[in-house]
């Protein structure tokens, strides 16, 4: 059985375009890229060039401080362009997907028979190593280190995230198999945090071998470093190991069969998406691949949830990590009155100055107007009233503003990502880029402790 835990604080971001549980499409992409700037952290180094022919599996770039950590291509093709940004800085590596999908063979294990170094080798090789995350920081774990424990979100509070429940249906061996496989490999406890709305309902509450986490409360409950925060809190010179559900499926596939398979459901949401559904494809998919399930007009089209996903644009290609688009029309224009129109029905505020605190369940078709600009840093309550977590957000933003890291580790710099405080900056009156701020912060720790 599973504890409860009760988080209070939080909010639901009442966001039209919710996906509904249909597969309207499966991309098939002609253009699949990976990007170097989805790994926090990592200088890479290229190991193939224009031209080379690559399966999927096959490395397509290293870390340069540690070159068994492999960046692996998610489909077969050929290498059709490097892409490099300022000081020649890589970007990302284009791979034109070929007509018939090969496979690198890795070889199946036995969990039973094989050893720890053994697990460890199979995901440095096939590229799933760099599906884990190590807090703090947010970096791919080193190949040394040993954590505490890892860590399992099964489900997701963000705007319109995708239904876990749904997207894995079916794949409850492979999920239990990853477990295992991470569990023998890591040599640390694992634990899974599940929705308390499903309870035993749910298909990971029937996983073997991990300490059950049932969470109730309203976003970011569903986030994993809010679930670290409450379970284990991570102490300076520690270490966890986060992984997602999707990645445990694709590590149980890999150890059955010795082959890389990272396809996914994908949730297509928000309002300008001309049909709210999944879609069946690859990570690197490029965006062109879905444009006809896209509105016209001005829209903002996201890797990831509106609150803290990439925006890519109508030319970029989805992020490593992402099981959801969203699409929200641009919000470029003024306002007539500005925040002193008395009547703003169509706006939602989390405070009672426009009147959706009248309408509780109505859901609303956001854009990506701020409504106003960066003003005083006020001192108030709002960011601890929507963060679960025992810290003092505050004083832990303005230490990262100051690039005071003694304040930084004391306020809380080792437990959170920039994600974990989103619902912080979207209340924030000041208009204060707060995910920017700790990404900064935690830039600086990674330079100066690291």
């Amino acid at each position: 059985m599973s504890d409860t835990i009760k988080l209070k604080k939080g909010l639901d971001l009442p966001l039209k375009g919710k996906a509904e549980k249909e597969v309207v499409m499966e991309v098939v992409p002609d253009l699949v890229a990976l990007k170097p700037t989805d790994f926090k952290g990592l200088v890479p180094r290229l190991t193939v060039k224009e031209g080379d022919p690559v399966k999927a599996g096959s490395p397509l770039f290293c870390d340069k401080s540690d070159q068994n950590i492999l960046f692996t291509s998610p489909v077969s093709g050929t290498v059709q362009s490097i892409v490099r940004g300022d000081k020649r800085k890589l970007l990302a590596v284009v791979v034109k997907a070929g007509t018939k999908p090969e496979y690198v063979d890795f070889g199946a294990l036995d969990l039973k028979s094989c050893s720890a170094s053994d697990i460890r080798d199979l995901m440095l090789r096939s590229g799933l190593w760099a599906a884990m995350i190590q807090r703090p920081y947010g970096i791919v774990p080193r190949t040394d280190a040993a954590p505490k424990a890892v860590f399992v979100s099964a489900f997701n509070t963000a705007p319109n995230a995708a239904d876990t429940e749904y997207t894995l249906a079916g794949r409850e061996a492979d999920i239990q198999k990853g477990i295992d496989a991470i569990s023998k490999m890591a040599g640390a406890p694992v634990h899974v945090g599940i929705d308390a709305a499903l309870g035993q309902g749910s298909i990971f509450a029937s996983l073997k071998g991990v300490s059950l986490h049932a969470f109730q409360g309203r976003h970011p409950a569903g986030n994993v470093g809010v679930q670290i925060h409450h379970i284990s809190p991570i102490f300076k010179g520690e270490t966890v190991w986060t992984v997602s559900p999707l990645f445990l499926a694709a590590l149980g596939s890999l150890v059955s069969t010795g082959r890389l398979d990272l396809s996914r459901l994908v949730a297509l949401t928000g309002d300008g998406a001309a049909k709210n559904a999944y879609v069946k494809t690859v990570p690197g998919m490029a965006v062109a691949s879905i444009a006809s399930l896209v509105k016209e007009g001005k829209q903002r089209i996201i890797s990831g949830n509106v609150l803290c996903g990439t925006a890519v644009g109508a030319d970029g290609y989805f992020g490593f990590f992402d099981d959801q688009i969203s699409v929200v029309a641009e919000g470029d224009y003024k306002e007539m009155l500005g925040w002193a129109n008395p009547v703003r029905s169509k706006l939602f505020s989390n405070s009672k100055a426009y009147f959706s605190w009248l309408c509780p369940k109505k859901r609303y078709a956001m854009d990506t107007n701020v409504h106003g600009g960066v003003r005083a840093f006020m001192f108030n309550t709002l960011y601890s009233d929507v963060l679960p977590m025992h810290i003092f957000p505050v004083y832990l933003c303005k230490a990262c503003m100051a690039q005071d890291i003694d304040k930084m580790e004391r306020y809380g710099i080792y437990e959170v990502l920039p994600e974990d405080l989103a619902t912080c900056e979207f209340v924030c009156p000041s208009k204060i880029e707060w995910q920017k701020v700790i990404g900064e912060g935690i830039d600086l720790m990674l330079k100066e402790m690291a």
